[in-house]
């Protein structure tokens, strides 16, 4: 069971932590389960830390615990109003309570060097497009990974291309987003990007910093 350990597992990423966002229920189809379990292992493989939506059940649970079982620290940040309702059993690792979303998606960037995405449903889809629109204002240029299990995500792929054929989204902007359909080459792909939409804009960053409460300079755009 251990001998893709052989791969190398003390190799340097350039990543510290990543922010999963995912389902906080597990899914009908047992691969995006498995799909959570495998991102896992390759965080902690890469010595990667995890930052999450606090939550420790469904795909949430998943990830956190198998991270959290490799030696890595888990950071969960969750509104104080959710935690009775998202978070069941022990908490994993270090619980960071905030006064609500906007502020828990805040910390979750300010924190993470990268940005995946599993199957997941509304508060998923609102966290992952979130921090694409940052990426396209120039309000941070960490990667955005999406793990497509089973083709889960075609449809937005495919809703997003053709945004971009209509002229709403620019060809560099769909750059932003790098899909794959196993972690594995999700974490390969995220390690080879090379952001190639525009630099920080400084108005739209100090504009957001207002928003978020934050009195020095975001460090979301790390």
């Amino acid at each position: 069971m251990e001998k893709h350990n052989n791969h190398q597992p003390t190799k340097c990423s350039r990543f510290k932590r990543i922010c999963v966002f995912c389902g906080s229920s597990p899914g009908k189809n047992p691969s995006y389960q498995l799909a959570a379990i495998q991102l896992a292992n390759q965080l902690v493989e890469r010595n990667i830390d995890l930052v999450y939506g606090g939550g420790s059940i469904g795909l949430m649970g998943l990830v956190s615990q198998a991270v959290f079982n490799g030696g890595r620290h888990v950071l969960g940040v969750i509104p104080k109003t959710l935690m009775p309702r998202e978070i069941t059993g022990e908490t994993i690792g270090e619980v960071r309570p905030v006064s609500g979303m906007h502020q828990r998606k805040a910390e979750m960037a300010r924190q993470a060097d990268a940005f995946i995405a599993l199957p997941g449903g509304y508060g998923t889809l609102e966290e992952l497009l979130e921090v694409i629109t940052w990426a396209q204002l120039g309000i941070h240029d960490k990667p955005v990974g999406l793990l497509n299990v089973d083709g889960y995500y075609n449809s937005l792929l495919s809703f997003i291309d053709k945004a971009v054929d209509e002229g709403f989204i620019s060809p560099s902007a769909r750059h932003i987003i790098v899909s794959a359909q196993t972690a594995h080459e999700l974490m390969s792909k995220l390690e080879e990007y090379e952001p190639k939409h525009n630099g920080v804009a400084s108005k739209v960053s100090w504009e957001i910093e207002q928003q978020f409460g934050y009195t020095t300079k975001l460090d979301i755009a790390r």
